[in-house]
């Protein structure tokens, strides 16, 4: 017969007697041990000496701030996980709880079943170690380095021992522990969905679902409705009713890829989401509660970009709450070796081929190249020296990649008595140049520069992609070792 397991305990700390009540009514009948406080020095009184499982507390308080509460908790290193609730809805209130430590916070009125979740989930978090220790659960103290299977997975497709990259890992392991919302930056082909990856795989949201968005690649037509969802007959063609990213979602991650391609209107629409955390479906006429966390990633400065007025300030404060900066090839290139085996190793196994050899010779090469193209074109490099080996030592074959890329490019000769003595390539130089300069006057909108053009997104798309066009539109995702 197994042992009966103690019911959860949450301390509630709140100055409002009614609300005070209602909460604690709320979860005991979810099955939790439940004490309450109506000020600070209460609720230190119910902390010294026990532990619970998960602390709520009001912002403002009799005798201080939740906030206090926080940093001395903080300060003692206690393993109680703290959800803020707040009535005055202001982001910078929010931002600061989260950054203060807080796993999540909850605006008043609060949604008795968001509550209910925020609640489930601070406690699942809480007791992670405790479970991890016993060998009974998936999730583990990563920043402890004691990662599942999932978690050391995500880490070690982070390939590279460097000072940089090991303060990546450590970054995305203590990060992972709270719902803040997560800002990766870094340059194009860095790695920052990795990154993100990883963060989801660190947290107690591992098991649910990580939704990855493009949102440079989305027509404006149909943000609102990939987002949010569309319900039958809301617009031509939606001949069903059709989740959004936020409900597909729920219970996981949500990865905003090139957040700042999104277009002020849109922008706004996201903040209420985030907020609210309610959704209205195209067509609906009620909202959803969605449980999601935010992670974006951008290779544009968003500070930049907000004093251009070109990003809402309000939601750069409410996706910057963590910030996680991916570092270029170039700071550090005592990874290159162990990039190159993983890359050479991932190649192979795709290609049905035994692991090729990269000479000491070529390797020295590859760390003199100027790798604009970070990560990204790294795999392209050694992809194409895979493709075009003939059995023998492996040799990389710089020429196309700097041929092709920005900084090095010579303006193409005219050709000689109108006949070019390489015809593909004077080509390819033409489309280039053309493609360059639609790109620039629609402001790296690639979807704008596609319909000048006359071209589809997945046509541009393929193009900028073949002749390695790497300015700040570029779309790929960053997909590293």
């Amino acid at each position: 017969m197994s042992a009966t397991v103690p019911p959860h305990q949450v301390l509630v700390v709140d100055d409002e007697p009614d609300l005070r009540t209602l909460y604690e009514l709320t979860l005991l009948r979810e099955g939790y041990r439940v004490e309450a406080a109506g000020s600070l020095a209460e609720a230190w009184q119910h902390l010294e000496g026990r532990r619970f499982d998960a602390v709520i507390t009001d912002m403002r308080l009799p005798d201080g701030l939740g906030l206090e509460l926080l940093h001395g908790m903080a300060a003692q290193q206690r393993g109680e996980r703290c959800v803020v609730m707040t009535a005055y809805g202001s982001a910078e209130n929010a931002v600061e709880a989260l950054k203060a430590g807080a796993f999540d916070y909850l605006t008043k009125p609060v949604d008795l079943k968001q509550f209910r979740s925020v609640v489930a989930s601070a406690i699942q978090e809480s007791a992670a170690p405790a479970r991890a220790a016993r060998g009974a659960g998936p999730a583990r103290a990563a920043a402890n380095g004691e990662c599942p299977a999932t978690a050391a997975a995500a880490l070690q497709r982070l390939v590279g021992e460097s000072q940089a990259m090991r303060q990546v890992k450590e970054r995305v392991a203590k990060v992972a522990r709270s719902m803040a919302p997560v800002l990766v930056r870094g340059e194009s082909g860095t790695g920052k969905e990795l990154v993100a990856r990883a963060v989801h795989a660190c947290s107690h949201r591992a098991e649910g679902p990580f939704i990855a968005v493009n949102c440079s690649a989305i027509p404006e037509a149909l943000l609102e409705a990939e987002f949010f969802g569309a319900k039958k007959g809301s617009y031509t063609g939606a001949h069903q009713d059709r989740e959004g990213y936020f409900q597909a979602a729920r219970g996981g991650t949500l990865f905003l890829d090139e957040i700042g391609d999104l277009p002020l209107p849109m922008q706004s629409k996201l903040l209420r989401a985030i907020q609210e955390r309610q959704v209205r479906a195209l067509g609906s006429t009620q909202e959803d509660a969605v449980d999601v966390r935010i992670v974006s990633a951008t290779h544009k400065d968003l500070a930049a970009e907000v004093r251009a007025e070109r990003f809402r300030q309000d939601l750069f404060y409410r996706l910057n709450v963590i910030e996680i900066l991916v570092p270029p090839l170039r700071e550090r290139r005592e990874d290159l070796p162990t990039l190159c085996e993983s890359l050479l190793a991932r190649i192979a196994q795709e290609s049905g081929l035994p692991v090729p050899v990269l000479a000491p010779a070529v390797l020295q090469q590859l760390c003199e190249h100027p790798l604009a193209g970070n990560v990204r074109e790294l795999e392209n490099l050694l992809h194409r020296a895979v493709a075009l080996s003939d059995g023998q030592a492996l040799q990389v074959d710089f020429a196309p990649t700097t041929a092709r890329s920005a900084e090095a490019r010579e303006p193409a000769a005219p050709p000689a008595e109108g006949v070019p003595a390489d015809l593909q390539a004077w080509l390819d130089q033409q489309e280039r140049e053309i493609l360059v300069k639609a790109l620039q006057e629609s402001g790296f909108n690639r979807t704008a520069a596609a319909q000048r053009l006359g071209l589809s997104l997945r046509q541009i798309r393929y193009r900028i992609a073949r002749l390695a066009i790497t300015a700040p539109g570029d779309d790929a995702h960053d997909e590293p070792a």
